[in-house]
């Protein structure tokens, strides 16, 4: 299968395993030492590099910084596994379901809505589902 053929879930899986890698017994020692609380910062500069390069423009670092974030959400929801808390499938779990339920106009049953229009229902079922929290 060539390259442009080969599924996202592919890559996403290899992505995945090298993350594991990197957390396992033979893995790297900065990665292995990380938590939640020391990720914060490389999250916020990642992000912050990420900002940069969308308002430029530069194409090419946005694909750069968005694989650094990625492998950001990959090592904490690793970490996060590994200590029992969640796993990745719950994450990727958890925010389909949210966008699906955030998009009834499209997943329930298609309505054109102004911009004002999904605003305003967007925070109306964010509303909701937090007074059900």
């Amino acid at each position: 299968m060539s390259e442009k053929m080969t599924p996202v879930s592919q890559h996403f899986s290899q992505l995945h395993d090298t993350v594991r890698a990197l957390l396992g017994e033979q893995g790297c020692p900065w990665d292995k030492r990380q938590t939640n609380a020391s990720l914060r910062e490389h999250l916020s500069s990642e992000l912050g590099e990420l900002l940069t390069a969308i308002e430029r423009e530069d194409h090419r670092n946005i694909c750069e910084e968005l694989g650094d974030l990625l492998y950001l959400i990959l090592l904490l929801s690793e970490i996060n596994s590994n200590d029992g808390r969640f796993t990745l499938k719950d994450v990727i779990t958890a925010i389909d379901s949210k966008l699906v339920r955030r998009h009834p106009h499209v997943f329930d049953q298609y309505t054109e809505l102004s911009d004002d229009e999904l605003r305003k229902q967007w925070l109306a079922i964010k509303m909701q589902e937090k007074a059900s929290e």
